[in-house]
C-alpha cells in the first residue's frame, strides 16, 4: 500500500507473521516489539508500517533467531506448567516441556517413544498419516502441545485414567482415549471405510503407544487420581447455554468472517504461515462428525477460552455458541459407527450429527 509516496504493510499482519518464527530451540527476542507495537499500531497511519522498517525488523528477528538458538529465552511467564491463554503468537510454537531439547531424555527405547508421540502429537498427518487422512494434528486443538491454558491441556491427565467415558458407556484407558482421537478427531475411520487405509487404530497400535509415552511423561510429577486444576475449564456454563434450535447459522457465520477467517480462511481450510497452517473446520480434511468438536457446546467452549488465536477469551458466550453452529452446521467426513455411541448414555442436546432417539 502506497501512503505519500511510502510503502506500508498492515501492523498486524506482520505481527502475526513475524511471530511464527518463535521456537522452543531458538525463542527470538519479541518483547521490545511488542511494548512497540501499540505505538506503530496507533501512528499517523493507522496499523500500517513502512516496508523498510518492517524489512529491517525482519533482519533484526533472524539475527536474533541465531543468537538465541543456544539458550531458552523465554519473554513471557507461565501460569504453572501452562503457556498462559492471555498470550498470543509470541508463544504459539513454544512447549514448557519440549522432549526433543529436553537433556534428561537419552537414546533409550522409552526416550524414543516419547520423543515421537510429541512429533506425532504436533504433526500428526505427516508422522501417522495411516490413522489421520484428515488434515487435523493433536496440537490443532490441545494447544502448545497440549501445554497451554485453556485449551484443553493434558499435562498431568495421563494419572486420570482409567475413567468413564459417557459416550461408550465404559471405563477408558489412556490409549482407548487416543485410539478415539485417531478414529474420530484424524478421522481414521474414514480411511478405514473408504478401502485406502489401515485397519483401526488400537491401544497396541505403535502410534497410540507412542503418544501414551508422551502424555504420561508430561504427567510425571503430577499426583494420580487427582483431577489438575486447569483440566474442563473449556466449558461454558450451563446457564449461559443457548438452545440449539434457537442458534443462528447464520450469525454465526457473520461472526466468523469478522474473527477468524485471518487463520482459518472464508473457506474454513486454512491459511498458511510459513511451514504452519490452522486445521480445517469443515469438509473432507476435517475432524468427522462422530468427533467431540461435532458438538456444538463442546466446540463452543473451546471457541469461546482458546480463540480467536490473537485475543483468546474476547468473544462473549453467545457468540461461540453461534460460531460452533455455524461451523457444525457444515459438512465432514461421515463417522460410520454412530449407532454404538450413547447406548447406555443420553444422547446430548448438542451432538447435532446425530439422528435423535
Amino acid at each position: 500500500m502506497s501512503i505519500d509516496g511510502d510503502q506500508f504493510i498492515d501492523v498486524e499482519k506482520f505481527w502475526f507473521v513475524h511471530c511464527s518464527l518463535v521456537r522452543y530451540s531458538g525463542i527470538i527476542r519479541t518483547e521490545f516489539l511488542a511494548a512497540d507495537y501499540a505505538n506503530y499500531a496507533n501512528g499517523p497511519h493507522g496499523n500500517l508500517m513502512t516496508r523498510p522498517y518492517a524489512l529491517i525488523l525482519v533482519l533484526i528477528l533472524l539475527v536474533g533467531g541465531a543468537v538465541c538458538s543456544c539458550s531458552r529465552y523465554q519473554p513471557f511467564k507461565l501460569n504453572g506448567p501452562l503457556v498462559s491463554s492471555a498470550t498470543t503468537m509470541v508463544t504459539a510454537w513454544y512447549f514448557p516441556k519440549n522432549p526433543l531439547t529436553d537433556p534428561t531424555l537419552d537414546d533409550s527405547k522409552l526416550s524414543k517413544e516419547i520423543k515421537w508421540g510429541f512429533r506425532i502429537f504436533t504433526d500428526t498427518p505427516h508422522e501417522a498419516p495411516q490413522f489421520s487422512p484428515s488434515k487435523v494434528s493433536c496440537n490443532n486443538c490441545h494447544l502448545n502441545g497440549g501445554q497451554r491454558e485453556r485449551s484443553l491441556p493434558l499435562v498431568g491427565v495421563a494419572g486420570m485414567f482409567p475413567e468413564y467415558n459417557r459416550r461408550s458407556g465404559r471405563l477408558y484407558s489412556l490409549g482407548d482415549r487416543i485410539v478415539d482421537c485417531f478414529v474420530r478427531s484424524e478421522n481414521a475411520a474414514g480411511a478405514t471405510e473408504a478401502g485406502d487405509g489401515e485397519a483401526l487404530p488400537s491401544t497396541t497400535s505403535k502410534e497410540v503407544l507412542a503418544v501414551s509415552a508422551y502424555l504420561t511423561w508430561l504427567a510425571r510429577g503430577s499426583e494420580v487420581g487427582k483431577n489438575p486444576a486447569w483440566r474442563g475449564q473449556n466449558v461454558i456454563a450451563s446457564s449461559n447455554l443457548i438452545p440449539i434450535e434457537k442458534l443462528d447459522a447464520r450469525k454465526g457465520e457473520a461472526l466468523f468472517m469478522e474473527h477468524c477467517t485471518n487463520c482459518h480462511g472464508e473457506d474454513g481450510q486454512g491459511v498458511a504461515i510459513g511451514d504452519k497452517k490452522a486445521g480445517p473446520l469443515w469438509g473432507p480434511d476435517s475432524w468427522n462428525d462422530g468427533a467431540g468438536a461435532a458438538r456444538v457446546y463442546t466446540l463452543a467452549g473451546i471457541i469461546r477460552y482458546s480463540m480467536p488465536y490473537l485475543n483468546p477469551g474476547s468473544l462473549t458466550d453467545e457468540e461461540a455458541q453461534q460460531l460452533a453452529a455455524f461451523i457444525n452446521s457444515k459438512p465432514r467426513p461421515s463417522y460410520p459407527f454412530k449407532q454404538q455411541d450413547y447406548r447406555t448414555e443420553k444422547l446430548p442436546v448438542d451432538s447435532v450429527y446425530y439422528t435423535r432417539r
